[in-house]
């Protein structure tokens, strides 16, 4: 199967997916409050517990949402990614700029303590580890943003810009499993307002499969309130590093350009 044909693939099980307004109201639902079980989620809707479980399934089957284990619970979490990527294929094209960035406020605002994001990449694990872990090619996907460190346990990261007046973000390497898995803790600093929710967690989990790879990217240990100026852009991040991987070409989002 060719890339385009499996994007295709992967664009019909989405939209498929969303044609359902059960499905639609399913996400809804995880949108206000994400990492939910069965039980709570079979409270809000007029139809049984096998029948949330189906339309859980094909969402989850559609990359839509993600589940975790927790002791003896299945939680389960809304994934943008794959509403990320229609959007940059289908709508950007068609949407001005600044209806692009309503969108984009109106999806992404979420408070949680705990964000899940799946996305399947075709290219190896060390390839996807370098696209990471370096720099210069973090900038070409992360918003112009080069995200420095040596990524050994215990190593300090910083994230600069050109032109920016200082540090945009600090952090600390807690794991470092070259090429499967990356934990770090992050602190946003570019206002005072995200200065002051502190050090967050980000862990980079990459699985291959196939002639691809699956990347879970989970951060964590967020307040609930938290600003979702520190965990709203992962899908746009996300996005840029599969057009990348994939294409060698770079995605334009909202704010791509800001610091570049």
């Amino acid at each position: 199967m060719s890339s385009r044909s499996a994007e295709e693939a992967t664009d019909d099980a989405v939209f498929k997916a969303l044609a359902d307004p059960t499905r639609r109201r399913l996400l809804d639902e995880l949108f206000v409050a994400d990492g939910q079980t069965l039980g709570a989620l079979e409270q809000r809707f007029d139809m049984t517990r096998f029948g949330v479980m189906k339309h859980l399934k094909a969402l989850e089957d559609a990359g839509l949402i993600l589940t975790q284990r927790r002791g003896r619970q299945k939680l389960h979490y809304l994934n943008p990614v794959p509403i990320r990527l229609i959007h940059d294929r289908w709508v950007s094209k068609y949407a001005e700029p600044w209806v692009a960035g309503m969108s984009i406020l109106k999806r992404e605002l979420e408070t949680t303590m705990e964000k899940i994001y799946e996305i399947y990449i075709k290219t190896t694990p060390e390839r996807l580890w370098e696209a990471i872990t370096d720099p210069s090619v973090r900038s070409k996907y992360q918003f112009g943003v080069r995200v420095m460190s040596d990524w050994t346990t215990g190593s300090p990261i910083s994230l600069e810009a050109d032109k920016a007046t200082g540090p945009l973000g600090e952090g600390e390497v807690l794991e470092a499993e070259p090429p499967r898995r990356l934990v770090h803790t992050m602190r946003a600093l570019w206002s005072e307002e995200v200065a002051a929710e502190g050090f967050s967690r980000v862990t980079w989990e990459i699985e291959p499969v196939g002639d691809s790879c699956r990347l879970l990217l989970t951060h964590d240990d967020l307040r609930e309130t938290a600003s979702p100026e520190i965990y709203g852009g992962w899908p746009m991040i996300l996005s840029g590093l599969k057009t990348w991987l994939e294409s060698g070409e770079l995605l334009t989002t909202p704010g791509s350009l800001r610091y570049a």
